[in-house]
């Protein structure tokens, strides 16, 4: 998990949660997988259909703007 702020009791927990799936799934035999949360629930992710598409973000979208404003980042754009 990549912040630009610092972490809290909630991304201790999310962090705790995905390091745990991502062990049981090696243990379990996969490779190539990510452990990520797909419509609410915790899943195992194949790597290569998370890489296809790259992501974008839109510097004007509100996201983007709540983002920097809770990261106290300034916008340079």
């Amino acid at each position: 998990m990549v912040r630009a702020c610092r972490a809290n009791a909630s991304d201790a927990i999310l962090c705790t949660v995905l390091g745990q799936n991502a062990v049981h799934g090696a243990f379990a035999g996969f490779s190539g997988i990510t452990s990520g949360i797909c419509n609410t629930h915790y899943a195992f992710l194949p790597i290569t259909e998370v890489i296809t598409t790259p992501k974008h973000v839109n510097p004007n979208s509100r996201m983007w703007h709540r983002c920097l404003t809770s990261t106290g980042q300034p916008d340079f754009h």
